[in-house]
């Protein structure tokens, strides 16, 4: 089963577009490593948001991921005060453990696989999220994920709670005058295996609204996987972001590469 360990998500973590999964980057098993790099682009009416990184998979128990993300606010900077084409950017660094359970040994069970994990993200733009209300330029998130594959359906379905305090996955910093605790999100996805190689669902993500200038909402997204082989994979969306800063309904595609090792 090709696309059971998932696709490189924006953050990093193996899982869907927007949502990490439980399962562990590659194809290793015990006593291998593997894993991945990814690029992956989100063209909105009015933004581009750009990710490109590195996952490792260990022992198919640990799983480390490097990212960075490049947000172009494009001619909307302008408008937004900050000029045309200002670019925030985001380095993010994870790690996944998988507790129990395995996506396809499990799958004649109801047993699904649990995966723990932390993602910490440091924005390199401090001083222009702070003046929009954010409390930090830097935060990080904790999650739990459960994968579940229903072989006999061609059914898999995984479900998050993210800890957070992050403003736009973090690109608009972390906390604001709406709040700065730790908020539990939920985040969802489904998908139904076409072939082996060929894989269409959905996600959904709620997010914190933190900052008071500008209401956050949640994401969504429509998508189709290709992998032609262990080692290659193809994902195109489309995607749904609702309002991001005072832009109002931020809507367009999203295509991303990963090639494995």
């Amino acid at each position: 089963m090709l696309l059971t360990g998932g696709v490189s998500q924006v953050e990093g973590a193996a899982g869907g577009g927007l949502v990490p999964w439980a399962v562990v980057s590659g194809y290793d098993t015990g006593g291998q490593w593997g894993g991945n790099v990814h690029a992956t682009r989100v063209r909105t009416g009015e933004f581009n948001l750009d990710t490109y990184g590195v996952a490792v998979g260990v022992n198919d128990r640990l799983e480390l991921t490097l990212a960075r993300q490049i947000f172009d606010t494009r001619a909307a900077g302008a408008a937004l005060g900050l000029g045309a084409n200002f670019k925030f950017e985001q380095n993010i660094v994870g790690a996944k453990l998988k507790i129990m359970g395995d996506t396809v040994l499990d799958a004649d069970t109801w047993m699904p696989q649990v995966a723990v994990g932390i993602q910490y993200k440091q924005n390199q733009q401090g001083d222009v999220v702070r003046a929009v209300g954010a409390r930090s330029d830097s935060g990080t998130d904790f999650y739990v994920a459960a994968t579940k594959l229903f072989l006999a359906q061609s059914v898999l379905v995984n479900g998050t709670v993210r800890m957070t305090k992050a403003n736009q996955f973090g690109l608009l910093g972390f906390g604001g005058p709406n709040g700065n605790s730790y908020k539990p999100q939920a985040e969802l996805s489904a998908a139904y295996l076409f072939r082996k190689d060929l894989a269409a669902g959905a996600e959904f993500r709620t997010k914190p609204n933190n900052l008071a200038f500008a209401r956050e909402q949640s994401a969504k997204d429509i998508f189709v996987a290709w992998a032609p082989n262990k080692y290659l994979s193809l994902t195109a969306a489309y995607v749904d972001l609702g309002d991001i800063a005072t832009v109002r309904n931020q809507h367009g595609w999203y295509l991303s590469g990963q090639a494995g090792f």
